[in-house]
C-alpha cells in the first residue's frame, strides 16, 4: 500500500470551457504527499509532492480530504475505455493499529 499525508486542506480549483468542444468544466485539485519507492522497490527517502483531483458530491461540489494519513485505495487503479492501466487516486483513512495491551 502506498502511504499518503495530507497536510492542508488548501484546493486549487480550474474553471473554464474546453476548447475543443466548448462545453464548461470545473475541477478542484488538492495537494498531497505520497511515500513512493523507485523501481526497485526501495523507498524513496523522501515523500513527493503530488497534486490529485478531487471527487465531488452530489451537489457537485468538491470533497477535499482532512489533514491526516491516509492509503491509496486499491479502487484508485483500474484498467481505462483503451486497455492501458490508470491510476485516479481514491483515499482511505489510514487506521492507526491498536495500542498493545500489557497484560
Amino acid at each position: 500500500m502506498i502511504k499518503v499525508s495530507v497536510t492542508s486542506t488548501s484546493v486549487r480549483r480550474m474553471q473554464g470551457n474546453a476548447k475543443a468542444t466548448g462545453k464548461p468544466y470545473d475541477m478542484s485539485f488538492q495537494d498531497v504527499w505520497m511515500f513512493l519507492s523507485d523501481r526497485e522497490g526501495n523507498p524513496d527517502p523522501h515523500p513527493t509532492k503530488v497534486e490529485i483531483s478531487l471527487p465531488k458530491d452530489k451537489d457537485g461540489a468538491a470533497l477535499f480530504y482532512a489533514p491526516g494519513d491516509y492509503l491509496l485505495h486499491p479502487s484508485s487503479i483500474y484498467v481505462d475505455s483503451k486497455g492501458k492501466l490508470s491510476v485516479a487516486p481514491r483515499l482511505a483513512r489510514a487506521v492507526a493499529p491498536a495500542p498493545k495491551s500489557n497484560s
